[in-house]
Order: C-alpha cells, then structure tokens, then sequence
C-alpha cells in the first residue's frame, strides 16, 4: 500500500514546514491529487488518520481535491477527459491511442492551515 509512504511524507512535509515558519499545530492540508496516480484516497485517509498521531498535525483534517485526467489526441487535437484511473485511453473523437496527458498526474500540497494553539 503506497497509499502509507504516500501519507508520511505528506505528513513530514507539512511538520518541517509548520516548524520552519514558527507554528505548533496544523488544523488541515489540502492536497491535489490526480486520478491517474492511482492513489486510493480512501486508504490515504486511513494512513494519513493513523500515520498523524502523536504529531503537531494530530487533530488536522485531511482534505483531498481529486483533478481529473485532461487529454488530447495527437492525431485529431481534440480535447477529452476521463474519469478512468488507468493510462491507457482511446480518443473518442477519432479512436486513436496517440494521446497527451494533459493533467491528472499531480500529487502536491496546495495549502495548509496552521496555528499556535496547544
């Protein structure tokens, strides 16, 4: 389950960065993730809830934005997206596999809330 090394560094991430800027307490982290890194968010919960403990980030909420896979077809130019979580895709203007991936791969913190409480 990747899902757990995934969470820890989410976590370590957001304590060294809590720590450098002078707070004691993370109250949430936001993160996007797209739905073609295969992350199960569900599991990431699970981790991200038993991972936090007995850290700075103990009572913080995990809030998970899923993007969704955006392409377009090299052969017709036309734009899709799919709600698939795998990376083999058909254009459905032209039927060709020749795609770029246009989003859907992003795995990163986009905020966090912190404070001084105790």
């Amino acid at each position: 389950m990747h899902e757990a090394s995934i969470a820890t560094e989410l976590i370590n991430i957001a304590v060294q960065e809590c720590a450098k800027n002078g707070y004691s307490k993370i109250e949430s982290i936001k993160v996007s993730i797209g739905r073609a890194t295969g992350i199960m968010t569900d599991a990431l919960l699970f981790a991200f809830n038993v991972l936090k403990e007995g850290t700075v980030a103990e009572k913080a909420n995990l809030i998970i934005e899923e993007i969704p896979v955006k392409i377009v077809c090299k052969d017709c130019g036309k734009n899709f997206e799919s709600n698939e979580n795998y990376l083999l895709f058909e254009c459905p203007h032209c039927g060709s596999f020749s795609i770029n991936l246009i989003s859907g791969k992003e795995l990163k913190i986009t905020e966090m809330e912190v404070s001084n409480e105790n």
